[in-house]
């Protein structure tokens, strides 16, 4: 019987632990802990290069937007050779 009580304990116990842990979870800002990140830190860098390269691939965006032929019908002309370029 007394093997009975110590196991129901350690079950009980191990729940409140649980529910302790799974609360506090959900409650990590993860932009405040990447801001206390060295800057040499993998995720930090990381997240560094994906906001850039959103932002160059809008501006490439809108630059594409601006050369669009006027109607969307048309044509784009061939791309020149490489040797006529260097020529």
């Amino acid at each position: 019987m007394k093997k009975a009580y110590v196991i129901v304990a350690t079950v009980a116990g191990g729940a409140l632990v649980a529910k302790a842990l799974a609360s506090r979870v959900g409650k990590t800002d993860f932009s405040e802990r990447l801001a206390a990140m060295p800057d040499t830190s993998p995720p930090k860098w990381i997240f560094t290069n994906v906001t850039e390269i959103r932002a160059n691939t809008e501006r490439i965006l809108a630059l594409l937007e601006e050369q669009k032929p006027a109607s969307a019908g048309e044509p784009l002309p061939p791309p020149e050779p490489e040797a006529a370029r260097e020529a």
